[in-house]
């Protein structure tokens, strides 16, 4: 698998790690509501859930642009560079969430932005 579709696979399973890191060991957990369950937590467990939220809300724009992309012809090392770059910044994001370190978590949101618009800008250009 190359590296783009790989990190279409990873991008879009990042929310359930999320899920995985806000829900995970936890006893009482309800599964019944798990929503209303979520909504209750605070700490490291309501981050990851807000990372969750984020995850979703980042991946169709990174897939459609990773999609141009490949339809577009661009090099196969630029493409790998954004999708690499993509990835590192939103694992980076999601850990950032976690251990509420907020000035970086933007900066990885940041990076992660500018690199879905860098796979559209490459796009354009073709």
């Amino acid at each position: 698998m190359d590296l783009p579709i790989a990190s279409l696979l990873f991008a879009g399973a990042m929310p359930w790690i999320c899920a995985g890191i806000a829900k995970g060991g936890q006893k009482n957990y309800d599964n019944h509501n798990p929503r209303e369950w979520l909504a209750k937590q605070t700490g490291y467990r309501a981050r990851a859930n807000a990372a969750q939220a984020n995850c979703f809300e980042a991946f169709p724009m990174y897939a459609v642009g990773v999609l141009l992309a490949m339809l577009s012809d661009i090099e196969a090392d630029q493409l790998e560079m954004w999708a690499g770059l993509f990835i590192a910044a939103r694992v980076a994001y999601v850990a950032c969430y976690v251990m509420d370190k907020d000035k970086l978590r933007s900066l990885a949101w940041l990076v992660g932005v500018v690199s879905t618009v860098a796979l559209y800008v490459l796009s354009a250009s073709q």
